[in-house]
């Protein structure tokens, strides 16, 4: 998954590395996620449930990417790593959704139509 560039500070410098060895425990092969057997993904190959070609992230169970202990890093397809976060990220669009809306930054800065 890309970084985005409100998080870039939060990875250590040497995250691709970091990166590169969870893989690499992972023989290449998505790990899964606790609680969820894994998809047997590998990558560079056909992914075996939806056909895409699998490209390997490494995923921060806790969400806390300055946490890049070997128990907390998890070499995910795609599919999985999206599949793990969609309620993380959700709750953050929620969020961004009320700061904005508090913030007065919807609809260009206008105010909202009342009800």
């Amino acid at each position: 998954m890309p970084i985005s560039a409100e998080n870039a500070a939060r990875y250590p410098k040497d995250w691709r590395a970091i990166s590169e060895r969870i893989k690499l425990r992972a023989a290449m092969r998505c790990e899964g996620v606790p609680g969820q057997p894994a998809c047997g993904a590998i990558h560079g190959e056909r992914h075996p449930i939806t056909g895409a070609v699998v490209v390997l992230t490494v995923a921060h169970l806790n969400h806390q990417p300055e946490d890049c202990a070997d128990e907390n890093l998890r070499a995910l397809c795609q599919r999985c790593h999206n599949r793990y976060d969609v309620k993380h990220r959700r709750g953050n669009a929620s969020r961004t959704l009320r700061a904005k809306k508090h913030n007065g930054e919807l609809f260009g800065g206008e105010e909202t139509p009342e009800g």
